[in-house]
Parts: C-alpha cells; structure tokens; sequence
C-alpha cells in the first residue's frame, strides 16, 4: 500500500538573526529539500525578515517577545505531520535534520530531541552547563524520570505531540515545557547528540543566566503544583508540621518539668501550624483527582490525533519484512 510522504516544516524563531539567518536557511533546506521552512520574525530590529526571505524561507511574524509566545503561534498556524524546531542562530547542526526525522518516523516517536555537545567554549557558558544539569536534576526528581538536557532548543515533534501540546510559556521556558509535556504523556522520545556549535560573529544571545534560569525554575513549580499537587502540597504540609514541632519541644519539655506553659504565643502558634500543614497535605489530595482528570482529557486529546503518514508506512514495511 502505497503511502504520501510526511509533510516536513521546519520552524525557527528568530530576533535580530540577520547575520546568521540566511546560512541556517540554506542548512535546512539543503538537509530537508521536501521541507516548508518558516522563519517567525520576533519583534526583530534588523532585516532578519528580508534575508530569511531572501534566503526561500516563509517568513511570519510575532509581535509578542519570547520564544514560547514564538512556538505558540507557530504550531497554532502551521499544518504538518512532522516539525523541526531549531533556532536561527546557526548554533544547531541542520546537517543532522533528515536523520532525526527519519529516527522519528521509523520508530514511530513522538518527539527526538538533539542533544547538545560542543567542543568550542564559546558555544556554551560554564553557567549554563552547571544550570542545564541542575534543571534537569530537578525535573527528574519532580517528574520520575528526566532527560539529559532538557533546555535543547532542537527538537523533531510528531504532529500527535504539537497539537495536543497546550504551550503556556512566553520564553525560553518553553523547552522545558514540552520535555514535561512528553514525560507526563509517557510518549516515546529518544535523544541523540548532535553538535552544538557557538553564534555566528555579530549576534548575541537573549538568554540571561540569572533572569532566565528563575523563570524556569517558578514554571518547574508551577508544573508541578499543578500537576503534582499530592507532592508539592504534600511536602509544604509536612515540611509545615515539622517546624511546629521544634517549636513546641521546648513547650512541651517545659510543661513536663513545672506542670505550666509560660509560653502560650509559641503554643498557639505550633498548634496553627500544624493545622495549616494538615490543611495544606488535604488539599493535595483533593487536588490530586482534578489532576489525573485533567491528564486523563491531556491523554485522550492526545489519541485522538491520527499519527503522521511517515509512521504508517513504516509500521506496515516491518509488517511485511516480519512476514
């Protein structure tokens, strides 16, 4: 049975890329010919729109800055069955794109992340290294499992993974976002090294270590309050009712030894605290049903998406070689 081929667009978010736009067009299209390649001009202030347009791609735009608000709009308008997502820094090697996507289609997986490594030092700071490995420590712990690098900017998504994927972020938390969309989803991922290079001579990189690095960690917590709830609630309460409980000792060993409770605001208060932290692992549990609900809709969602041609095909090729 003859199948169409999967329909391929590769998406790069780009602000202020214009010395670096043009060669990482030309990457891609040389590595994907069949691909729709679509450039989202981010608020830019030089041509990268002109050069990228220069260049083939299809240029689009994005008022709103932030890579999140980039990748939001870009998989709410663009129709495919598989999507590469890049930057358009030149940082990530395009060379490896066909055979991250043929990874993807022959082993029927939802997302295949490149992971990033280099041999320049200029390519990635000793911070973000350290920072890259602490988050993906945090994931782990949080969600079960974890990746090894999480903050990877490129990635091959199914058509299964895009549209179900809800993308809440509006910067470059987004990258986290989608490796917890996978981890909480069960989806089949694979990761594979791809070399990671440093920026092209006059651009510069919008990530801000400490600025940024907060803003990940507030959306790991934020994940995992709402969709963690038991845990996150759970630990608050307990950690809550602990420290009532070094507050009373000394109470509780006095009223031992005389009989009275000279302190009674110390009492009071390690009582209320271990009220608040009984309330605090309660509502966790109640939480925890909303959540399973709302992943059990995330999932069925996310199986009511036909998957992509590619996979298909290669599905029914090992049928017949099996046969």
């Amino acid at each position: 049975m003859s199948q169409s081929a999967p329909r391929i667009a590769v998406i790069l978010p780009c602000h202020n890329e214009a010395p670096a736009i043009r060669e990482t067009v030309l990457a891609f299209r040389q590595a994907l010919p069949s691909a729709a390649i679509f450039v989202y001009d981010n608020a830019s202030t030089d041509n990268t729109g002109e050069v990228a347009r220069a260049a083939g791609a299809l240029v689009r735009g994005e008022s709103r800055r932030g890579k999140g608000n980039v990748i939001r709009r870009a998989f709410a308008d663009v129709d495919a069955d598989i999507y590469v997502v890049a930057d358009g820094d030149g940082t990530y090697d395009a060379s490896m794109s066909g055979r991250l996507v043929s990874l993807l289609s022959e082993e029927s997986l939802d997302m295949v992340i490149g992971t990033r490594i280099h041999h320049e030092k200029e390519a990635y700071r000793m911070g973000h290294v350290a920072g890259n490995w602490l988050f993906n420590q945090v994931v782990a712990r949080l969600f079960e499992k974890g990746q090894s690098d999480i903050f990877s900017g490129y990635r091959i998504l199914s058509r299964r993974f895009v549209k179900s994927f809800p993308c809440m972020s509006e910067g470059f938390e987004i990258e986290a976002e989608m490796s917890i969309h996978a981890l909480q989803l069960r989806m089949p991922v694979r990761e594979v090294p791809t070399r990671y290079s440093k920026r092209v001579e006059g651009t510069a990189s919008k990530l801000n270590t400490w600025r940024d690095g907060f803003r990940i960690l507030s959306h790991i917590l934020r994940l995992q309050r709402l969709h963690r709830p038991r845990q996150f609630f759970g630990t608050l309460g307990l950690s809550t009712i602990l420290l009532a409980v070094l507050l009373a000792v000394p109470v509780f060993m006095t009223f031992l030894q005389t009989g009275q409770v000279p302190r009674f605001p110390t009492a009071i208060l390690a009582m209320g605290m271990v009220l608040f932290g009984s309330l605090l692992a309660f509502l966790g549990l109640v939480l925890e049903s909303t959540s399973q609900l709302a992943l059990e809709t995330k999932r069925l969602s996310y199986l009511s998406i036909p998957p992509s041609p590619g996979a298909d095909a290669s599905q029914q090729a090992s049928v017949a070689q099996a046969s």
